[in-house]
């Protein structure tokens, strides 16, 4: 059809773990919701041990029919642990979510504060144990409590704008700012011709991204 806009794909993809700045409960919960409600299959990277103190939440994840990948177990920095402690942590990470969410979450795994997805001796463990790191192209600093919800709607749409066809675009489930972006993101981006996605979906995956002190 003449005038029809191209269509590009993007996966939104949040890291459901323990907040670590002030929040308010229930926004992991009311994101689920309000994905269900605008039809957006995600992509959710859990920690275990998030995944244990909120079982019911992280089940819903895949019930819904999202992706899941790891987050790792202590959301540690993955460069500072040995090989055995790379080994005890992930493990651990898919043990439970295979328990309790009910996935197996290989091959997909993303390093806490992306540390580690450019580190050889730490993907190597990865590797060795089924996974590679999943990084990002898009980053809003959602966690940021300086952000408003605009910016962080401005950003991601502007970013996944400039990369174009499977751009991955990192958010995070707790932020409450991050809820109330989620419409105008679907929004805008769907108007831009984007097809939302989930990052199975996808030809490639980033392996690293931008780098935050959190």
């Amino acid at each position: 059809m003449s005038g029809a806009k191209p269509t590009w794909r993007v996966a939104l993809t949040f890291d459901a773990e323990h907040p670590d700045r002030p929040t308010s409960p229930g926004v992991a919960e009311r994101l689920l919701e309000l994905l269900d409600r605008l039809a957006v299959p995600a992509s959710f990277f859990v920690q275990g041990r998030w995944a244990e103190a909120y079982p019911a939440t992280a089940h819903r994840i895949a019930q819904a029919g999202h992706a899941v990948g790891s987050h790792s177990f202590y959301h540690a920095r993955m460069p500072l642990l040995s090989d055995a402690g790379l080994e005890v942590d992930v493990g651990e990470a898919e043990r439970v979510l295979r328990e309790i969410v009910g996935v197996d979450p290989r091959p997909w795994f993303r390093c806490p504060f992306g540390e580690g997805g450019d580190d050889v001796r730490v993907r190597a463990v990865l590797d060795r144990l089924g996974y590679a790191d999943v990084g990002w192209d898009v980053v809003a600093d959602d966690w940021d409590p300086r952000r408003t919800p605009e910016r962080v709607e401005a950003d991601v749409t502007a970013g996944a704008s400039a990369h174009g066809d499977g751009a991955v675009v990192l958010l995070h489930a707790w932020p409450e700012r991050t809820l109330a972006a989620v419409p105008g993101i679907v929004a805008r981006l769907r108007d831009a011709g984007a097809n939302l996605v989930r990052i199975d979906a996808l030809d490639r995956l980033p392996t690293t991204g931008p780098r935050w002190l959190a």
